[in-house]
């Protein structure tokens, strides 16, 4: 039977008369990196501050380890690391008092701390600039700082708000990394992200638009379960050709991606290659592929983008 870390029912939270979440029902796996997929102002960062009991919800009933959100919330801030989305430490601080102060925070003792600290430096690879001023460190070097003192008291599950949004590929890929290694070790990690590829990643996903989850699942059955394909065309003059395909039915959208358009058909058609070589004449001797499904094309296919 699958342990849920996070139970959320039917969650609604509005400011006066403006709906951040709306009606939003949320089941998290134990030790699974679970992913909210938003535009900015969808209500991914809304619905962390519900589920950590920062904020209290209009209505519905939140569970987060075993505990009732919002009357339960100071005994969950004991059990849980948040990242948020902007470096949240101290900059005239070192890299080393950083970590000191959060561990004090939650009440570890002297010696726990400073064995813990050794450990955290090694692991997130800074124990080169221990005595390093936050001030003067890299954002890659800020965000594995952050990711360190976030977990400094081995928490049960991570909330990680757009952790990755001011760093490098390659700093991002090294993080997700770190996060599988934490999965590996049993931490239920919840993360928000506008970056398709890092949502890939995730062992579930939850797409949000504008307060709703329109899908939930894990990424490969979101994909496959699109009810479109997908054929990428290379051919002149694709401004003129991407207008008339969404003029018609079948497609449900089209996209450009340098000299190739990239074409969403609904699977009603049979045969899309040949469906567009016979509707679209100038097509005939085009270059045209089936492709693999994004989640790029997921999320246009849940969402109102798809005839944007």
């Amino acid at each position: 039977m699958t342990e849920f870390v996070i139970e959320a029912v039917n969650v609604v939270k509005k400011f006066g008369d403006f709906t951040a979440i709306e009606n939003v029902t949320l089941r998290v796996p134990k030790g699974c990196i679970y992913g909210f997929l938003g535009p900015n102002g969808c209500g991914k960062s809304t619905m962390i501050r519900v589920l950590t009991g920062l904020l209290s919800p209009t209505s519905g009933d939140i569970t987060v380890l075993g505990l009732s959100m919002p009357k339960q919330a100071e005994s969950l801030r004991l059990k849980i690391g948040y990242m948020t989305q902007k470096f949240s430490l101290y900059d005239d601080l070192s890299v080393q008092e950083n970590m000191q102060f959060m561990g004090q925070i939650f009440g570890m003792g002297s010696k726990a701390l400073s064995l813990r600290i050794n450990e955290q430096l090694m692991t997130y690879g800074l124990d080169s600039i221990r005595q390093q001023r936050v001030a003067g460190m890299s954002g890659g070097q800020r965000q594995r700082l952050s990711l360190a003192c976030a977990t400094m008291h081995n928490p049960e599950l991570l909330f990680l708000d757009e952790p990755t949004s001011a760093v490098d590929p390659q700093n991002r890929r090294e993080f997700w990394e770190q996060l599988f290694e934490l999965s590996a070790q049993g931490t239920t990690i919840l993360v928000t992200t506008h970056y398709m590829d890092e949502a890939e990643r995730c062992h579930r996903l939850a797409v949000m638009e504008s307060g709703i989850i329109r899908a939930d699942g894990e990424p490969d059955a979101l994909m496959r379960d699109m009810g479109v394909n997908i054929v990428e065309v290379n051919s002149p003059q694709l401004r003129a050709l991407k207008k008339k395909l969404l003029a018609t039915k079948a497609v449900r959208s089209a996209a450009q991606l340098g000299v190739r358009l990239r074409v969403l058909i609904y699977q009603d058609i049979a045969d899309p290659i040949q469906w567009l070589k016979t509707t679209f004449p100038e097509l005939a001797q085009a270059e045209m592929n089936l492709a693999r499904p994004s989640l790029e094309d997921v999320f246009v296919c849940v969402t109102g983008e798809g005839r944007q």
